[in-house]
């Protein structure tokens, strides 16, 4: 338990955060990773170029400031990062240096403003916040590794099928390397892949989406084809133009919390835009084996055909099914967005969505499905990458 002085304090600095954050969290990245360039094989670097972990961790640090006095309200937002550090491996060694890195970077971004009871203050906090961490971790490695087939941290995956589901998505099926079952996994789910890629010092880590309802011998990821350009595409570029059947990479055991409820008969929807599709076929995968007679309806936008993935998959799954619906929307088209009238036809209000696509797609769908009378605990959407605040009032 912290100290009402410490609570005290540590909400004191909720303006000064607010304001400065992003740029205690670059100064923090940057000085950490200079001094212990090994995290280096296990962070995005991608998402350190683009800056989105800079303000995922500054959005956290804010959130903690703010709940201080009740930090169970930040709870759903430590279960949904402790799966992203399970799935990278993240250990308990690696706390302390956080917690030195960090409070270091709120004294040199703050100054004298910094005084000793403030780094003191979030010094005991942040003590608190890694121990919880700690222990939520503990449990999912435990589990990931006691579950059938489980292990915890990398196992070695071999390619065995290599399919192109669109012009820029193509489908990596993958086994384990030592000739075992892979783990059930609940629909929604990803895993993490790394790999050494050759020419770079460092390794690479890259969360993919299962894209297949749980199979006990394979998993599937389907991944989007980045540009060249794209910081971003280092891994996807080489996933799709050097590696084929029979290559080998590291693969971690599933994670996350963006899961589907199978206990439910009630209506569901899938609303998707471009590569958010990917964690949509695996829930839709499901609902249409195991309960194909539960109303169900799918909406997907891409920017035109040549760049849908699944669209005779889902079709078929359709056309099987008791009381489904699927309108696909390309963007290169007349009318070719999701729009409030079309959720409204589509969407029965009364059973839940999962929405999952460009950030900006997610934030238009939410707003427009909050507009209808559905309420937050009915939507439920996945960020590709860190966490952002959604604006969606």
């Amino acid at each position: 338990m912290l100290s009402q002085e410490t609570r005290t304090i540590i909400k004191s600095t909720v303006p000064v955060l607010e304001q400065h954050g992003t740029a205690i969290t670059t100064v923090f990245y940057k000085n950490m990773f200079e001094a212990h360039p090994e995290l280096l094989n296990i962070f995005n670097h991608a998402n350190q170029k683009k800056g989105r972990q800079q303000a995922a961790l500054a959005n956290t640090v804010y959130a903690a400031a703010v709940h201080i006095d009740n930090l169970e309200a930040i709870l759903p937002a430590v279960v949904q990062i402790a799966n992203k550090h399970v799935s990278l491996g993240i250990k308990p060694e690696h706390y302390p240096i956080v917690g030195e890195y960090l409070l270091k970077a709120i004294k040199e971004v703050l100054g004298d403003a910094a005084t000793d009871d403030i780094i003191n203050a979030w010094a005991e906090a942040y003590g608190v916040i890694a121990d919880a961490f700690i222990g939520v971790e503990k449990d999912m490695y435990e589990k990931m590794e006691t579950q059938e087939n489980g292990w915890s941290f990398f196992k070695e995956f071999t390619i065995v099928r290599k399919e192109k589901e669109s012009e820029n998505i193509t489908s990596f099926y993958l086994k384990p390397a030592d000739g075992k079952n892979v783990p059930a996994y609940q629909p929604g789910q990803y895993i993490s892949v790394r790999m050494s890629i050759p020419g770079e010092e460092y390794l690479f880590n890259r969360q993919y989406s299962l894209s297949q309802a749980a199979r006990e011998d394979e998993f599937r990821i389907s991944v989007k084809r980045d540009a060249d350009n794209d910081p971003n595409g280092r891994v996807s570029v080489y996933l799709h133009d050097e590696l084929n059947v029979g290559d080998c990479f590291e693969v971690s055991a599933p994670a996350g919390e963006f899961v589907l409820d199978t206990k439910k008969d009630t209506p569901v929807a899938f609303v998707s835009g471009g590569v958010g599709i990917t964690p949509m076929m695996s829930m839709f995968e499901t609902v249409a084996t195991l309960t194909p007679e539960r109303p169900t309806a799918f909406l997907h936008a891409a920017r035109n055909e040549t760049l849908h993935a699944f669209d005779k998959d889902i079709q078929k799954y359709v056309a099987a099914m008791d009381n489904a619906s699927y309108k696909t929307l390309y963007s290169d088209q007349p009318q070719g967005y999701i729009t409030r009238a079309l959720l409204e036809e589509y969407v029965d209000i009364t059973g839940d969505v999962y929405v999952c696509g460009p950030v900006p797609f997610m934030e238009a769908m939410i707003q427009e499905l909050r507009s209808l009378g559905m309420k937050e605990e009915q939507i439920h959407f996945e960020f590709f990458g860190p966490a952002v605040a959604l604006q969606t009032a």
